[in-house]
């Protein structure tokens, strides 16, 4: 009698396959990897400019996130304030990344500049994983990958005057009217970031949604603690050192307008 062939089970460790673990209740996703609310209850509940994304991890961005994230990564929990030397491991500049997507431009960034780490903070665990995996893979010791909320690592564990830079490339754009207030360029969040730039910190914003990009310029350019680095006070050229990704490579093939402002720090005043 003949058998019928049954199909050989998947490869989990495959490039591209998706993991799939049925966990007892209470069991963390990943044990030794970002823990899904690190900060927990320990601070107030307000309107937040991001949403976690619940996507499917593939067994690559899994084992590097297993692999890496004890020594890579970092949960934003608020208890404890980050000395960077210590944390990169060198007393090299710092630039904070908010919001870094799957990873791709961040890693083309840091192996473009390997003199600059990187600490770049998301929430989305797939991305995560992505960046550790290509940051392991192309020898990139200067990245660190945070996971939470910037707002409470902004404000709770970063020390003033740390940071040479910030980044904040392709943020929710919140389109409609009602949700504007979650947009993360706001003045209160500037007035905080400046705390912890040094003066001179070039602080660089893309998007590619026209009226956000307004908002971003209207904003930054009333901010007293920001000038703008082009002499017409408006937009910047998109320098050479923020890579185009596919993505907005997509967007501009269809007319996107991409929007790129750089502002830097200004001295503190004198008391």
């Amino acid at each position: 009698m003949n058998t019928p062939d049954v199909p050989a089970p998947a490869d989990p460790h495959a490039p591209g396959a998706s993991i799939r673990h049925t966990r007892a209740k209470g069991e963390p996703r990943f044990p030794d990897g970002p823990r899904a609310d690190p900060a927990g209850s320990h601070f107030e509940r307000r309107i937040r400019s991001f949403q976690p994304r619940r996507s499917r991890v593939t067994a690559g961005q899994a084992d590097a996130l297993q692999r890496l994230w004890p020594v890579w990564g970092l949960d934003i929990d608020g208890q404890q304030v980050i000395d960077l030397g210590e944390l990169f491991g060198n007393d090299r500049p710092v630039v904070l990344e908010i919001g870094f997507g799957m990873g791709e431009a961040t890693a083309q960034m840091a192996a473009g500049d390997p003199d600059t780490n990187i600490l770049a903070v998301d929430v989305h665990t797939p991305g995560q994983g992505n960046l550790l995996n290509l940051a392991d893979q192309g020898g990139m010791t200067n990245v660190r990958v945070a996971n939470g909320d910037a707002i409470i690592l902004l404000r709770e564990m970063l020390t003033p005057d740390s940071l040479d830079g910030l980044r904040v490339y392709f943020p929710d754009p919140w389109p409609k009217k009602r949700h504007h207030k979650r947009r993360l360029i706001q003045p209160e969040f500037l007035t905080l970031a400046a705390t912890r730039l040094r003066p001179g910190a070039l602080v660089h914003c893309a998007t590619d949604w026209e009226p956000y990009a307004e908002q971003m310029l209207d904003v930054l350019s009333a901010h007293p603690d920001f000038e703008n680095t082009q002499a017409d006070g408006g937009f910047a050229p998109r320098p050479a050192f923020r890579p185009l990704t596919r993505f907005e490579g997509q967007g501009l093939d269809k007319g996107h307008v991409v929007n790129d402002l750089l502002f830097r720090r200004v001295p503190h005043k004198s008391a």
